[in-house]
């Protein structure tokens, strides 16, 4: 098969999730010439489109980067004691700034405390605008709506509100909801509707009005809506423009994935990665590497008929874990990283599955690479395996982000880390 060497750059960035999209922003934005290289979309489309630091430690944490700090000092292989809480700090605020304030509000030191689709409250650091008044940190009774759309068979208010007037407020108070429909078509004859096309409608300001008077009509006075998270794709001022119209306090809850929340983020973050400059080929997976002496020199992508060595003075491995196929577990219990095949935490999956799977931690999903604190990957005598390869995100080992609710702060901070790393050796 034919190889083809592109033209050295000064960074090669694999995946676009958050940590990809964030390292390769902060190199553009340095000065860097960059190729963000992926095997799909990343995972941002999958989340629930907020930015989750720290929400369990284990008990629910109501100032995340207060924590942090003696979070990572107890559990010294997690991610956050290698990182410290301004790296994490830092990372987040990237992220609010580089999306704006209409899309993400910046993070304050409280977490919010958020329902979910199933009446759950769920802490995180930073949320959508369209969120924020389902806040049930702020002090006061609360009094809800939760309006489900007929067409719409993945958020059923009944559930929603039931759950969330049985839950104590975490920021005290009560807690009154009650559920209701209202039945909007998007496009006609459609009886069974996505969010997304929802979204999709919403952007369209007629269409806005029928919705709203809809809504309105079964809002009682002092009640807040709660809708789910569909409310505009592309126009940012869909939100306020529904509150407006309704004449009640509006709010989104995330629905299962794939989340329009989450397209919201990742939609901005890849524009503004483009317009930094950086090249993105989407669709490919990295096959292979070209070492020379003890640095990276080039990833190798498999193409149709051919092999592409995208060359670089340094990359940034960013292909997320278990969920992506970054990480894999064959039929033996042998756990490999499935690209370049870089030494792991552990190498096989015995003594790592439990039965209780909903009491504590599987350990399995804390394996990753290990790193130093410029998110270089080390070998297992805590050497670097190259000189030129970091990673960030999802790949790095220590974490349950699941369960801890860290998955956004792990992955902004340390893609930070190592994209200021990398600049400031090239300076």
């Amino acid at each position: 098969m034919n190889t083809r060497p592109t033209p050295t750059r000064d960074a090669v960035v694999v995946g676009a999730g958050l940590a990809g999209l964030v390292a390769a922003l902060r190199l553009a934005r340095g000065g860097a010439s960059v190729t963000l290289v992926s095997a799909g979309v990343g995972g941002l489309q999958l989340s629930q489109g907020t930015l989750d630091v720290l929400g369990y430690a284990p008990d629910r944490v109501l100032r995340p980067f207060q924590a942090l700090d003696a979070f990572g000092a107890a559990r010294p292989e997690h991610p956050y004691a290698t990182l410290g809480a301004a790296a994490v700090r830092a990372g987040a605020d990237f992220v609010a700034d580089a999306v704006g304030p209409a899309l993400l509000a910046p993070p304050s030191d409280a977490n919010l405390q958020l329902p979910t689709a199933v009446g759950a409250i769920r802490p995180t650091a930073a949320a959508q605008p369209s969120m924020a008044a389902a806040d049930l940190a702020r002090p006061g009774d609360h009094r809800f709506v939760v309006v489900g759309l007929r067409r719409l068979k993945d958020f059923q208010p009944a559930l929603i509100a039931g759950n969330l007037a049985r839950t104590p407020a975490p920021g005290g108070g009560s807690i009154a909801a009650r559920p209701d429909w209202v039945d909007v078509e998007a496009r006609p004859g459609e009886h069974d509707t996505s969010g997304l096309t929802y979204a999709r409608r919403l952007d369209d300001p007629d269409f806005r009005q029928g919705f709203a008077r809809a809504v309105a009509a079964v809002a009682a006075d002092g009640e807040t809506v709660l809708l789910p998270a569909l409310l505009g794709l592309d126009d940012p001022s869909a939100h306020a423009d529904l509150e407006r119209l309704i004449g009640h306090p509006v709010a989104e809850i995330p629905l299962p994935p794939p989340g329009v929340p989450g397209m919201r983020l990742y939609r901005a973050l890849s524009k503004a990665v483009r317009d930094a400059g950086v090249r993105v080929v989407s669709g490919s997976w990295v096959v292979d590497k070209v070492v020379e002496g003890d640095r990276l020199a080039a990833l190798v992508v498999g193409e149709t008929g051919r092999r592409v060595e995208f060359r670089a003075r340094n990359f940034v491995f960013a292909p997320g874990g278990f969920e992506s196929g970054a990480l894999a577990v064959d039929s033996y219990g042998a756990i490999t990283e499935t690209a370049l095949g870089l030494p792991l935490t552990a190498a096989h999956s015995a003594g790592l599955i439990h039965g209780d799977f909903w009491g504590s931690d599987q350990a399995l999903f804390g394996v990753g690479v290990r790193v130093d604190p410029a998110m270089r990957v080390l070998d297992a005598a805590g050497a670097p395996v190259y000189a030129n390869l970091h990673a960030a995100g999802g790949i790095l080992a220590g974490a349950s982000r699941w369960r801890e609710k860290s998955g956004e702060g792990i992955a902004a901070a340390s893609a930070l880390v190592a994209a200021d790393h990398i600049l400031t050796e090239a300076s």
